[in-house]
């Protein structure tokens, strides 16, 4: 699906300030599916695209932390695969874990994107400086989203989201350039 990167201008603004991007796990990283096993274990699906855009804003020297309610071993995989520092799973209620995030990085709300798509995820976008919501959010996430991605959730959102920051931020061509000159 194409889309365009013109981006308004007090989004861009919001953009530069950030230094963390906090990222959901279902419905954000994943399509919101739970898939169990004959076992009863919960599978998930990732897109590739995400987890490059995610190592794409690690090497452009943004921080990445994962907040999730659910714990589950096939999101630490995933988590840990990709190198991404903050990992707090069993974490419905997010504002702890964030605040938590923030006091370790030195950073301040205002410096800190989210990208969410249902309820548990309101009070975190609330409270950053860069509330954004993947495309099939729900109407409340929708609403307080300053930017809403042209994809989906588990469908390339989280690298809409990193290429909007590394791209208000300037550093989009460059980090496309290493990726692209291997």
């Amino acid at each position: 699906m194409p889309h365009s990167f013109e981006i308004p201008a007090h989004v861009a603004e919001a953009a530069r300030k950030v230094r963390l991007l906090v990222l959901d796990v279902d419905g954000v990283l994943t399509d919101g599916g739970l898939y169990y096993d004959a076992h009863g274990h919960i599978q998930k699906r990732f897109h590739v695209h995400d987890g490059l855009g995610m190592k794409m804003a690690l090497h452009g020297g943004l921080q990445l932390a994962v907040i999730t309610g659910l714990d589950s071993a096939a999101v630490r995989a995933r988590v840990t695969e990709l190198g991404i520092p903050h990992y707090y799973p069993g974490f419905p209620h997010k504002m702890d874990s964030l605040s938590r995030i923030l006091a370790d990085e030195n950073l301040s709300l205002e410096q800190a994107a989210y990208l969410g798509d249902d309820l548990v995820d309101l009070a975190p976008m609330r409270a950053v400086g860069l509330p954004l919501a993947v495309a099939n959010a729900r109407p409340e996430i929708l609403d307080q989203a300053l930017w809403v991605t042209p994809h989906g959730g588990g469908n390339g959102a989280v690298r809409d989201a990193v290429e909007l920051i590394l791209r208000a931020q300037g550093h989009w061509e460059s980090i496309c350039a290493h990726w692209t000159n291997g």
